[in-house]
């Protein structure tokens, strides 16, 4: 039975940072207009351009955004993992990731939150049908399609934006999969905790969003990153492979994905 809006329970954003004083404040005050229910919490890696104190200004100014200091840049994946934890730890019902540079919209939010009532996780997808992308040079939209389409290949996910980062959890799903035995640290994160979210026999929703290329900042991916990604979801999905040649575990993937267009 599709659950009420109004029962998901306390929600709460994660938002990692590095070097985005020039986006922090806009965004946070973006998120907290559309949406004045929704926590938020800032992960900053020691930026050293000031973006921790922007975090702990708009901190003081507004119970519901929340900060937490890392000393160094460690990967995004290790900043989410910091993140969920502390949320998880403080008993939000529903978590959620979003970048920090303005691709995901705060205004777009809703789509996710209505998703997440009959879901595990619910991705803010750019590449099914009714999403889209701002901005982007050809070349970088077939880097982001190929590598999905790759995912999909490798690891027999029928998710079409494995790499997404506009993201909700239920807390039950980062139990279940056990956050604890999750190690990725990089980008390749993302792809790593929707393959453990359907492995888990969860299900995964995908809404279409419009993804908009950061304006103001520097962009954090980069050749060596997407290609550190491929190799690690080259070996995931060999391992799998082999697994499923030996008869260890069906493959169960499939049966657990849903998509919402």
């Amino acid at each position: 039975m599709r659950e009420s809006r109004s029962t998901l329970g306390r929600v709460v954003m994660v938002m990692p940072t590095y070097n985005e004083a020039d986006n922090l404040e806009w965004l946070v005050g973006r998120l907290r207009a559309a949406e004045p229910e929704v926590d938020v919490l800032v992960v900053d890696d020691g930026s050293p351009d000031g973006t921790g104190d922007i975090a702990d200004a708009l901190a003081s100014r507004d119970p519901r955004i929340h900060v937490l200091h890392r000393s160094e840049k460690a990967g995004l994946g290790a900043a989410y993992r910091h993140g969920f934890a502390w949320a998880l730890a403080q008993g939000y019902d529903v978590i959620g990731e979003m970048d920090a540079d303005g691709s995901h919209q705060p205004e777009e939010l809703h789509l996710l939150l209505d998703a997440i009532a009959d879901a595990d996780l619910v991705i803010g997808s750019r590449w099914v049908r009714g999403g889209s992308v701002i901005n982007w040079p050809l070349r970088r939209e077939a880097l982001s399609r190929g590598g999905n389409a790759y995912v999909r290949l490798l690891l027999g996910m029928p998710v079409r934006d494995a790499t997404a980062g506009f993201r909700l959890f239920r807390s039950a799903t980062l139990e279940k999969i056990d956050l604890a035995q999750v190690t990725s640290t990089g980008y390749v994160f993302q792809t790593d905790m929707v393959a453990r979210t359907l492995h888990a026999g969860l299900t995964v929703r995908e809404v279409p969003i419009q993804f908009v290329e950061r304006v103001r900042g520097q962009s954090k991916m980069s050749g060596a990153v997407a290609a550190e990604s491929m190799r690690s979801v080259t070996a995931w999905g060999l391992r799998e492979r082999r697994r499923q040649l030996a008869g260890l575990r069906p493959a169960r993937l499939t049966r657990a994905f849903s998509r919402r267009a």
